[in-house]
């Protein structure tokens, strides 16, 4: 095996805090290269989650961020998520890692959705003499056959389950995002011993905290208990059930409610709240990450919904339960899944989900709680996160984990 102590990292969605997400590779990198480790990480010129594209000139193009060394793989770009073309783009991504030179990894990452460059991870594996790890943050292709009208007789799917199923039988360990996935990964041919969970993070060293600006910090009620969510406005993040319990509590003087961030749903939401005459529901505008801390400071609790996914069962991971956490405030927990991070922590409530009337008398409950009681659930997520979930003791897990 290769002496040099070199993780190379293959997924094709890697961002960083310049391109827009994911940031997770980018996270678990800066902390490796801390603990003495070279990183790279090689992932394609072109997402639909990136909010800035990087500059690539060739097919190849080597760029040190961070002191993270990027090999970004040019690849075209496509209209939507759903699409074709996001398809055509992952193969092309694939077949495009055949023609990489000046590569000296001592461990091999592949990380999913994107199931193609499995191969080339194990033929890399080979050549290197080194280890070949597969991460599961999405579980293709079962992913598709549950939220899309493709069939597991579709060539795409059974190209893909073929794929899946060469990972879980080759890697030498299968590294979940997903808690309680073990079972369906064992099913596809994974041995029980290779599993390991790995879950997502919240970077804590030297967080930045910007302030909010002060016009928005006006539209914030002072006198007002203020439940709170922050993130992206989607389907998936079932806000119309906040807003159900806001009209249920349209007489209760003393609880606000404030939806901060953009997406696709918010016009509707609204509208739908000008319509129903709430005056305990506002929204503020999305905000640099670094400012969404400064946020939950005027927030006294925090709540998460998703819709149900019946992919739920393998186990959640959501990036904005960490920012709570870390900004120690109380959580209200409605997801249906395999595992309960608010439990789990014991940092707040859960209540079923699309239940109003069992919300609206969390939230009336968790608004009589004496200051003390709502510090000690903050104080919970706090030291649950920083134990659990900063990428600083995830790389410490991960080294752990190659090194083995």
């Amino acid at each position: 095996m290769n002496s040099v102590k070199h993780i190379t990292i293959i997924n094709q969605y890697i961002g960083s805090p310049y391109h827009g997400m994911e940031y997770r590779h980018y996270y678990i990198a800066k902390n490796l290269i801390a603990q003495g480790y070279k990183v790279t990480l090689i992932t394609g010129s072109y997402s639909h989650l990136f909010s800035s594209l990087p500059k690539v000139k060739e097919n190849f193009t080597k760029e040190l961020i961070d002191g993270v060394e990027y090999i970004w793989v040019k690849v075209p770009s496509y209209k939507s998520s759903k699409s074709i073309g996001r398809i055509w783009n992952m193969i092309y991504f694939s077949w495009k890692l055949r023609f990489l030179k000046d590569l000296e990894p001592s461990h091999i990452i592949v990380s999913s959705p994107s199931l193609f460059p499995v191969k080339i991870g194990k033929k890399l594996s080979k050549k290197f003499n080194t280890k070949f790890l597969f991460e599961v943050r999405d579980i293709w292709p079962q992913t598709l056959l549950e939220m899309t009208s493709l069939k597991n007789t579709n060539p795409l799917i059974k190209y893909m389950e073929y794929c899946e199923k060469f990972a879980y039988k080759n890697a030498d360990r299968v590294i979940s995002l997903l808690p309680t996935a073990k079972e369906h990964y064992v099913c596809q041919g994974m041995n029980s011993d290779k599993f390991v969970y790995l879950p997502n993070g919240i970077e804590v060293k030297d967080k930045a905290v910007a302030k909010l600006p002060s016009h928005m910090v006006k539209e914030i009620p002072k006198d007002k208990f203020i439940l709170a969510y922050s993130g992206t406005i989607g389907i998936a993040n079932n806000l119309d059930y906040l807003i159900d319990v806001a009209e249920l509590l349209r007489d209760n003087k003393k609880i606000h409610f404030i939806l901060l961030g953009a997406g696709g749903e918010k016009d509707r939401l609204k509208n739908r709240v000008k319509n129903l005459n709430l005056e305990n529901f506002s929204f503020l505008d999305a905000v640099d990450k670094e400012q969404v801390a400064d946020f939950l400071s005027y927030v006294d609790v925090a709540f998460i919904s998703l819709l149900p996914e019946n992919l739920f069962r393998f186990g959640v991971s959501p990036n904005k339960i960490f920012d709570y956490m870390y900004a120690k405030k109380p959580i209200i927990w409605a997801i249906e899944a395999g595992n309960n991070l608010v439990e789990e922590a014991n940092c707040g409530v859960t209540v079923l989900v699309n239940k109003t009337e069992q919300l609206r008398d969390a939230i009336i409950n968790m608004s009589e709680l004496t200051p003390k009681e709502l510090n000690k659930l903050g104080e919970n997520g706090y030291n649950f996160v920083i134990k659990n979930h900063s990428y600083e003791e995830l790389s410490k897990e991960l080294i752990k984990i190659v090194e083995e």
